[in-house]
């Protein structure tokens, strides 16, 4: 769950990756968050005897939100569809003009949420957000029949009240229809085909962390239908090709094929992590933090369900052992509720001023479901800090100020308890989104963290999404350490360093 407003300013054009293939074919990103989305065309350049490299060129660009709708917030999912053909339209006029073909599509979004399709391909309503307040009365009856550490010794998955089973238990009459996860329901609108990425289908709980299917039995214990989802698809798998009618309006062949990528945005994001090295911790910032390491197998101990860690799929199988932590979504509720009210500040000056307020201030817990709908933040985190007894000025400085320290105190607290968990010990901390750009908040982190913390690529959840295509389509070639090793050769980073002085 990723990409902020502060987002939105990265540049169009990113840096080289090295690459192999003819040019002249592009691939398409349909990359989404909760906050903005955006189609991004990828060029693979150069030829096969030298090295290349892909260039990302946003090519549309769309607000997203949640909206009251019946009672509840929602996504306008019909809205939001709408801007993606909007932006394939875009993508194949470009592509067009520079007499490029674009070989394929892939979509990643944020996790957790879906929508219900009928038998005739119909959807039943507009998907519930997972900022809406329903699930957190299913959590007691979800648990009533499948004991939390029994969910967790299979799934691995960190608890969230708004999972995608505690949701699900909260529909009624569920025979006929099928979930399609938010990215998944884009495949299918374009290509007809129903299918669950597998990156995707390990935030729901209803996954075998270690079978890397279905969990039919939760589904038989909580009495949702058997062939409720989708079958699965792996990251670099065609989804299917372009309908007819798709086709048309947007003006690309029927033959444009739809690519399984890493449809959960950070698992895109991780997959374009630049690390060199073996053991490496990395947060993806955006409205969401999510914070963990990169292992071969899930760790499903109890002192990991404990300490809440979850054990998501990555790109190739990998696991993405992490916690899900508040993000700069507190900073963005904040600056449109100061716009509102006539403070209107940019982002850079705002952190400047917050950057000259002394350390040691009061300090909020990120997490707490408090933060998760959106109001009066301001308030409501000068209130999370009476709480503790302390006291926040009402001043943008110095409320921007606690958030920046609170978050880089949780990261901290979430990489010690990873490596302590994991049995690893990190050398370095990788931060790439939007907060890469936060240049306080990256030295806040190196700060609490005493470790070296390496800024970029912004862009790293396109970047994973296109690098997927490009490899499936034989474009590129390598594992994950090789196409790491690209984007690190070929973009700038940022290095900060622990200030003793601040520790």
């Amino acid at each position: 769950m990723t990409n902020p407003a502060a987002q939105d300013t990265a540049p169009a054009t990113a840096g080289a990756v090295s690459a192999a293939g003819p040019a002249g074919r592009v691939f398409a990103a349909v990359d989404i968050g909760a906050s903005s989305g955006r189609v991004i065309l990828g060029r693979i350049q150069d030829g096969s005897l030298t090295p290349g490299s892909v260039e990302l060129e946003v090519v549309h660009r769309f607000p997203n939100g949640v909206v009251e709708i019946d009672g509840g917030l929602r996504w306008d999912f019909d809205a939001l569809f709408a801007e993606v053909l909007k932006g394939l339209m875009a993508a194949a006029t470009v592509a067009a003009v520079q007499d490029e073909t674009i070989t394929s599509i892939g979509i990643d979004t944020w996790a957790v949420d879906y929508g219900l399709v009928n038998a005739a391909g119909e959807l039943t309503a507009q998907p519930y957000s997972y900022r809406d307040d329903r699930s957190r009365a299913a959590v007691e009856p979800v648990h009533r029949k499948l004991d939390p550490a029994r969910l967790y010794g299979t799934t691995g998955l960190q608890f969230l009240q708004f999972n995608t089973l505690y949701q699900l238990a909260t529909e009624r009459d569920l025979d006929g229809v099928q979930a399609l996860l938010i990215p998944d329901l884009i495949a299918f609108l374009l290509t007809g085909q129903r299918r669950t990425e597998a990156t995707n289908a390990s935030t729901t709980g209803l996954f075998d962390a270690v079978a890397g299917e279905w969990a039919t039995e939760f589904l038989a214990a909580l009495g949702l239908p058997r062939k409720l989802f989708a079958p699965l698809v792996q990251p670099g798998e065609t989804v299917g090709t372009l309908l007819p009618e798709i086709a048309t309006k947007v003006g690309l062949p029927a033959g444009t094929k739809v690519v399984a990528v890493g449809s959960h945005d950070t698992a895109s994001a991780v997959a374009a992590v630049p690390a060199q090295e073996e053991n490496f911790a990395y947060i993806s910032s955006g409205t969401w933090s999510l914070v963990g390491l990169e292992l071969k197998h899930p760790v499903l101990t109890e002192a990991s369900r404990a300490a809440n860690f979850t054990n998501e799929r990555g790109v190739d199988g990998t696991i993405r052992y992490l916690r899900n932590m508040g993000g700069l979504w507190l900073l963005s509720e904040c600056q449109r509720t100061w716009a509102e009210e006539g403070f209107t500040r940019e982002l850079t000056a705002l952190l400047t001023a917050a950057a000259a307020l002394p350390p040691g201030g009061p300090q909020i817990n990120p997490d707490d479901s408090y933060f998760i709908a959106p109001d009066n933040m301001p308030e409501r985190i000068r209130a999370a800090v009476r709480r503790t007894g302390d006291i926040l000025p009402d001043d943008p400085a110095a409320i921007t100020r606690c958030i920046m320290d609170s978050l880089a105190t949780g990261y901290a607290r979430t990489i010690r308890d990873a490596e302590r968990l994991a049995d690893r010990t990190v050398d370095v901390v990788h931060v790439v989104g939007g907060g890469s750009q936060n240049r306080l908040l990256c030295q806040l982190t190196a700060d609490a963290t005493g470790k070296r913390v390496i800024a970029g690529p912004v862009e790293a959840t396109a970047l994973g999404n296109i690098l997927v295509q490009a490899r499936a389509a034989g474009q590129i070639a390598g594992g994950l350490p090789e196409l790491r090793s690209l984007v690190a050769g070929s973009h700038e980073l940022q290095m900060y360093v622990p200030e003793l002085s601040r520790l």
